[in-house]
């Protein structure tokens, strides 16, 4: 019998990547997993959060505000320190953009993609991303039916050449009026490592207004900032909220999960007026107020220094942590892998040669699975988009929540996993060629191609 009582929208939404990628990790203890991306565990502030609630609590009568119900729009205080900080890390701590009633809590900034897209988009509209980008945010645009654009990525940044030439294929489709907003992950991307310049933010806007009138409507650019506080090394880049004339099309994305506490689900907006109002009501339909006591455990840290005393600490444990990474790939990968010297997040990007592929059918996943060791494979960090296909020869590896011994040794065992197959795949090249084998061992020739499929 077809299952009809299910919505579109159920119907469409399959399981997100990332929820079986986690159930590996926790289901498996003996797994060495640089998949999802869990912060260390030892970094996790538990005395700082005993003294922070026994501070907003001790002495209080029973109901006090913190365990009351709160706001749909936030917890005041931690709305102000919000748009205090960002106005700070920005350098225009006297711009009216940075004002308290632009900013809404929610749970986690993965809720505010959600809300936006529900807010913004109807099925079959288009979202432009990044090319790869952060594969939880296309689970929302499937669920919502949204189509999702794929624009090439430089190494600092947006290939805006593609983007002008996406958006005016899009206008000669007559497609145009179906774009609503650009997603970008700014800093330090999820997956690639790539930081977006200022510039380039800029620029990426301007083309955006440009085929507004075309559109018949705003085309927002979303900057989902997810990670800009996890920067170990360089200068921090402003964000786009500091382009002139980005109030009313700019979305600005936070979190304090990943910055302070995973377990804590606080992330933050910073939206344009005009769409403040239907973020607002839609999140009342959803939890009409994310956690109250979070958000007040969330504004003491903020006030108190120790949010940003716990921010220098990971910044030294992640330094170490991506350092030890990158020395063990420079060891163990093949010399024709590339990656990025991560200056921030949690996050290695290798792109592997073209013909040994990573993807979750591939045979390096599946042995890597059988040898303990889980990666996200690359693949998954491509939007479903039929103009291009999607690479299969790069994998995402998280140095976050792995310790240092467990990220040599999971480097490793990629690693020769890697050299087997590349081996592999040259001997039978060199038979299929009718050349002498590269391996000289008649033994290894016959191992190698006994475990042909």
């Amino acid at each position: 019998m077809k299952s009809t009582f299910l919505s579109q929208l159920a119907q469409r939404s399959n399981e997100p990547a990332i929820s079986w990628l986690m159930r590996l990790t926790l289901d498996h203890p003996k797994l060495i997993s640089l998949a999802a991306g869990f912060t260390d565990n030892n970094s996790l502030p538990v005395s700082q959060t005993l003294r922070l609630v026994e501070q907003i609590l001790g002495g209080k009568k029973p109901g006090s505000s913190p365990l009351q119900y709160g706001s749909t729009a936030g917890d005041p205080d931690l709305r102000r320190l919000t748009a205090h900080d960002l106005a700070l890390l920005d350098g225009h701590a006297e711009a009216r953009i940075y004002s308290a009633d632009r900013v809404l809590i929610t749970n986690g900034s993965q809720q505010l993609l959600y809300l936006l897209s529900e807010c913004l988009c109807d099925p079959g509209d288009i979202v432009l991303v990044e090319d790869p980008s952060y594969f939880v945010f296309f689970g929302i645009a499937q669920s919502h039916g949204l189509q999702c654009r794929g624009i090439s990525m430089k190494d600092d940044g947006l290939d805006l050449d593609h983007l002008e030439t996406r958006l005016s294929a899009l206008k000669r489709k007559k497609q145009l009026h179906r774009v609503k907003m650009l997603y970008l992950v700014s800093y330090f991307q999820n997956p690639s490592g790539v930081t977006t310049s200022l510039k380039k933010k800029a620029e990426a806007l301007a083309i955006l207004r440009r085929y507004e009138k075309d559109a018949g409507h705003p085309i927002f650019l979303l900057e989902d900032a997810a990670y800009r506080e996890l920067r170990f090394y360089g200068p921090d880049v402003p964000s786009a909220l500091a382009i002139e004339g980005a109030a009313e099309r700019v979305i600005y994305a936070g979190t304090y999960s990943k910055p302070f506490a995973t377990g804590m689900r606080v992330g933050f907006g910073l939206l344009p007026k005009a769409l403040f109002e239907n973020v607002y009501r839609i999140k009342s339909n959803h939890d009409f107020g994310t956690s109250n006591l979070l958000q007040h455990i969330m504004a003491r840290a903020l006030a108190s220094g120790e949010y940003e005393a716990h921010l220098a600490d990971l910044h030294y444990r992640y330094a170490r942590k991506a350092h030890a990474m990158t020395q063990a790939l420079r060891e163990y990968f093949p010399t024709e892998v590339e990656w990025l010297e991560p200056a921030g997040g949690l996050y290695v990007w290798a792109r592997l040669p073209r013909r040994l592929k990573s993807g979750v059918k591939s045979d390096l996943f599946k042995s890597a699975l059988k040898k303990n060791v889980l990666y996200v494979p690359g693949e998954l960090c491509y939007a479903d988009d039929p103009t291009r296909p999607r690479p299969n020869h790069e994998m995402r590896l998280s140095f976050g929540g792995a310790t240092q011994q467990e990220i040599g040794e999971g480097i490793a065992r990629l690693g020769r996993l890697m050299a087997r197959s590349l081996e592999h795949k040259a001997v039978i090249r060199a038979i299929r060629a009718g050349k002498k084998s590269p391996v000289t061992s008649r033994k290894k020739v016959f191992t190698l191609l006994r475990g042909r499929k």
